[in-house]
């Protein structure tokens, strides 16, 4: 016994059903905003400035509280 036109119609379905899932699926992937390579490092780069900056401005505060032995 063979499936038959059913099974013709389900599988037809199926294909149906996967060929609009892909095109879903790309529409979105193209909407992704992925991160270049150039843009991370210009983003390492600036956090690391940040974090100098912030150690300096500290180093100078915490001279100034200490207190100076001139014995």
């Amino acid at each position: 016994m063979s499936p038959g036109f059913l099974g013709f119609g389900v599988f037809l379905a199926l294909v149906v059903a996967t060929i609009f899932l892909i095109r879903s699926m790309n529409k979105q992937m193209r909407k992704i905003q992925a991160p270049r390579e150039a843009d991370i490092k210009q983003q390492e780069w600036e956090r690391r400035q940040a974090a100098k900056a912030a150690r300096e401005d500290a180093e100078p505060k915490a001279k100034a509280a200490a207190p100076e032995d001139d014995a």
